[in-house]
């Protein structure tokens, strides 16, 4: 698997894309091929806070029911809510039209992983 090198990523299997104090959450291929089938999504609230390492939302597949880790700390701007109608969309474009939330982010945090990093940890953990 690829995985698109304008974003970061969590050990926890999300990405986040930064544009200025923006930035758009999903979860990566990986993720979304090892659950299986996505057939609920509860994301957080627009206006809330998420908090970098902390559940913030779950994800429900066919195989199982898996929380959703925040990569950053902010603001919750935005929830695609196409995806909420439509979560198999998760599946089939994870690093796209299957995103899942905007944050407005402050500084983000050391730990996450360039597009190489995380897929050798991808590639490690099957």
């Amino acid at each position: 698997m690829t995985y698109p090198a304008d974003r970061r990523y969590t050990r926890d299997h999300e990405w986040i894309a930064v544009d200025g104090d923006v930035a758009t959450v999903g979860i990566t291929s990986y993720a979304a091929e090892a659950l299986g089938d996505v057939v609920y999504l509860d994301l957080p609230e627009v206006g809330t806070t998420v908090t970098a390492g902390e559940s913030c939302g779950e994800i429900e597949s066919t195989k199982s029911v898996s929380d959703l880790i925040a990569p950053a700390t902010g603001e919750v701007l935005s929830v695609n809510t196409e995806a909420v109608d439509a979560p198999e969309s998760v599946n089939a474009d994870p690093h796209g039209e299957g995103w899942l939330y905007t944050v407005r982010v402050g500084e983000l945090p050391e730990d996450l992983l360039d597009a190489e990093a995380y897929a050798e940890q991808a590639q490690g953990q099957q």
